[in-house]
């Protein structure tokens, strides 16, 4: 088969007559339909993640099911599933806790094994959940996000009646500005300095968009005078986490969602955080949120459709990685 194998910083080669992988006990094998490129991916090649090479990346991804192995019970040939690549070991503190998202051990299809930039994979059973049938294998490569999404917005606490700035129009930024708006948000506002991810995220619901390099939203009579009850930072970068902060309003909450590079450090004033009653949470991964992000999809309060902006073969991997997104919001490899 076909596959894009990470061996190393910056090193990721194709390669086209790898061996299919064989489903053990407890294990499927899957035709990879779609997986999509993710921030990770990019830290990954980077040398930001502890992945240990080699191994195949690509952990946002749909396909059908090909094969089962022994005492697989709830999928057969020809299923078509969506997957959760993350694995928590279940025994270390707080796994036992009930916060397996938090797993001192966790492992990721696609980060520390063979992932879906491939042509097939293995993946446990219990980590893959049936496509309903409103759902696409293309749109299902979005379970994974959108799981993740869930996570923020849990984390938010979004009340009925709440403004809610998001900042970054990127596909994590449009699916939680979608999912803001079905919690409860009641005046939206995305900030994103590409015209085009404005424009899409206006034409998903935001009330108002505004472009960080020249609107100053906090300004008299701006699009958020008197701050966000929730800012959701979904960019990742040491400015845009810094700013999530300051348009905060009194007694506000704010998610950094984004993830920044290991080592990054953010100036935050305490005093700040004291006089507003600020609330600062992170959001990580997706602790039993796919069957909700799916079932989110099929109802179509999450479109995700719209953000599938580029398709790209294995091949064009490698260049894609190092390029900038640019106005694309969600590229998928179609291997």
């Amino acid at each position: 088969m076909k596959a894009a194998v990470f061996y190393g910083v910056g090193d990721l080669r194709v390669e086209g007559e790898r061996p299919d992988p064989q489903p053990a006990t407890g294990e499927v094998l899957i035709q990879v339909a779609a997986c999509g490129i993710c921030g990770t991916d990019r830290h990954i090649m980077h040398g930001e993640f502890d992945t240990v090479p080699p191994v195949i990346i690509g952990h946002e991804l749909s396909g059908t099911v090909v094969a089962v192995g022994d005492g697989v019970t709830t999928l057969r040939a020809g299923d078509r599933v969506a997957i959760d690549p993350n694995m928590p070991c279940g025994m270390c503190r707080p796994c036992r806790r009930g916060k397996v998202h938090l797993c001192q051990h966790l492992s990721a299809l696609g980060v520390d094994m063979d992932g879906g930039f491939a042509e097939r994979m293995v993946a446990p059973e219990q980590q893959c959940y049936l496509l309903p049938d409103a759902v696409s294998l293309e749109e299902g490569a979005m379970a994974e996000p959108v799981a993740c999404c869930l996570r923020g917005i849990d984390q938010a606490g979004i009340l009925l009646g709440d403004r809610v700035a998001v900042i970054g129009g990127g596909a994590i930024g449009q699916i939680l500005a979608q999912l803001a708006r079905a919690a409860g948000a009641s005046w939206l506002v995305l900030s994103d300095p590409v015209a085009e991810r404005r424009d899409m995220a206006l034409s998903l619901g935001a009330d108002v968009v505004v472009d960080p390099t020249g609107d100053d939203p906090l300004a008299p009579g701006g699009a958020l005078e008197g701050g966000a009850d929730v800012v959701l930072e979904a960019v990742g970068s040491v400015p845009t986490t810094r700013q999530a902060v300051a348009w905060a309003a009194e007694g506000g909450t704010v998610v950094w969602f984004g993830v920044t590079p290991p080592g990054d450090l953010v100036q935050v004033e305490p005093n700040l955080i004291f006089r507003k009653e600020l609330t600062i949470r992170g959001a990580r991964i997706n602790p039993f949120t796919h069957a909700r992000a799916l079932d989110a999809m099929a109802s179509g309060q999450v479109k995700v459709k719209p953000l599938l902006s580029r398709r790209i073969g294995l091949d064009e991997l490698a260049r894609t990685l190092e390029e900038p997104a640019g106005a694309a919001v969600k590229t998928l490899v179609i291997p």
